[in-house]
């Protein structure tokens, strides 16, 4: 198959990349480097199989030039946590239409890149695709990413129940691995590495008893690729994401962190920082994921556990100040 996958020279993208050129199919990748990297694609760059255009998905026309037989919608503004939510709402808005608007027209499927996020805070967890999605209020911009991926869902499914669009959608529970941006927009395990291996405080927001439940990448792309390639992924919804017993507080993930670094008997330094320090902030409790759909459908199986996941994790990171 023709590809094109959008933040191709992101962290998700780049690996997602890397796997579909080594299994033989032609991949276009796209990217702005607003937070993609060039050293990301730098490995492909001499594949024939690959072509790569430096463009923006707000402008339609970026994609207008390139066929293929589906587009890995994974380009996106996250939570605006330091930054502004009009740039979040507009964007993913904008170009998740763009995409939408190829996909229709040359009628192929679109791989769409949702975010447990969207779950927001429903307490009842685990998290199946039947979930309700419970987000806060609207004077509180952390949500505003939320938002915009719930109706990127909605916009897609209307797409198909309009235009007969043939999609899947992704929701993926914290991703982390090769290629991961190193600031908070990678999430907490990226920045907690880089602080561990300098031997600074790991900061940990709030109390630290919210619970995360992190993906290995490898296991993300494994979870995408089968939504890609899969049959009867077409018009489903996806948790992908490790099995739920790998939820951890994020104060145990920082202790787990500054243990694999700096070893068993080093006391790790903490450093709490106070929700009123972001303004009007609310974080999630608890994010668990449940994983039967996918398993069931898709027949997918995570395979690295947390532990095995950061030790991959700290090498690469390491790696890059050698």
């Amino acid at each position: 198959m023709k590809l094109i996958v959008t933040g191709a020279a992101g962290f998700i993208g780049s690996n997602l990349v890397g796997h579909l050129l080594n299994e033989g199919h032609q991949v276009a990748g796209i990217d702005n480097f607003s937070y993609g990297f060039e050293r990301n694609i730098a490995p492909f760059r001499n594949n024939k199989k690959f072509s790569f255009v430096e463009g923006d998905l707000r402008d339609k026309a970026a994609l207008s030039k390139i066929n293929c037989d589906a587009i890995v919608h994974l380009a996106s503004q996250k939570i605006p946590r330091y930054s502004n939510a009009l740039v979040t709402l507009d964007d993913n808005t904008t170009m998740t239409k763009n995409v939408v608007a190829k996909c229709v027209q040359d009628k192929i499927k679109i791989i769409y890149a949702s975010t447990s996020d969207v779950y927001g805070k429903n307490p009842n967890v685990p998290y199946s695709e039947e979930s309700d999605l419970t987000v806060g209020k609207t004077n509180v911009k952390r949500w505003a990413y939320a938002v915009s991926k719930i109706y990127g869902e909605h916009y897609i499914i209307a797409n198909h129940d309009e235009y007969g669009l043939d999609y899947t959608i992704a929701r993926f529970f914290g991703s982390y691995g090769y290629n991961q941006n190193l600031t908070w927009w990678g999430g907490p395990q990226s920045v907690f590495i880089g602080l561990a291996l300098k031997n600074l405080p790991i900061e940990i927001h709030g109390d630290g008893k919210q619970t995360r439940t992190f993906t290995f990448i490898k296991d993300t792309v494994d979870g995408l690729s089968r939504c890609i390639f899969d049959s009867n992924a077409s018009n489903q919804v996806f948790n992908i994401a490790s099995e739920p017993k790998e939820e951890i507080t994020i104060l145990d993930l920082g202790k787990l962190i500054w243990r694999l670094i700096r070893g068993n008997d080093a006391e790790p330094k903490i450093n709490f920082i106070p929700y009123a320090s972001f303004g009007n902030y609310e974080d999630v409790l608890r994010r668990v994921p449940d994983i039967s759909k996918i398993k069931t459908i898709l027949k997918y199986q995570p395979k690295y556990g947390l532990e095995d996941g950061l030790t991959e994790t700290i090498k690469w990171q390491t790696g890059l100040n050698d």
